[in-house]
């Protein structure tokens, strides 16, 4: 491995784990483009390389600090989690079926979504931490 190389993913680690503190992004959106940009990974080494450094507890810090603000409900993170898991499962197991060109474009396209969503279709949400032990959304008691 050559240090442009290393240099290059130090880069992106830090670039996807700062992302990831401030506004929780990471894995798909900076380190599946960056690999495949930079680096010349196809889009299933990619993601798959993007899925082995997630597999690690990688966003520990992050997670402690955001938990110990009120910002996580543990109970919604282990059933999300668990679900993950199985979703994790069948996604691969189709993805892998599947050409790095489609994938390159499935992947673009949910990107792109995304984006409008978050642009013009995004509610206003309330910026109060949810409190681990009780925890109120609207429309549920």
């Amino acid at each position: 491995m050559s240090i442009t190389t290393i240099v290059l993913l130090i880069i992106v680690g830090l670039a996807a784990g700062f992302l990831s503190g401030l506004i929780g992004i990471g894995g798909g959106v900076i380190i599946v483009p960056a690999l495949v940009l930079f680096l010349g990974f196809t889009q299933k080494a990619a993601q798959g390389t993007s899925l082995g450094i997630l597999l690690l507890p990688v966003g520990v810090l992050a997670v402690l600090q955001y938990y110990k603000q009120g910002y996580i409900n543990v109970n919604y993170v282990l059933i999300v989690a668990l679900a993950f898991v199985v979703g994790g499962f069948l996604g691969s197991k189709l993805a892998l079926g599947l050409s790095d060109e489609k994938m390159k474009k499935i992947f673009a396209i949910i990107m792109m979504l995304i984006a409008i969503k978050m642009l013009f279709f995004d509610r206003s949400k309330p910026t109060t931490p949810i409190k681990s032990t009780n925890i109120q959304q609207s429309g549920t008691q």
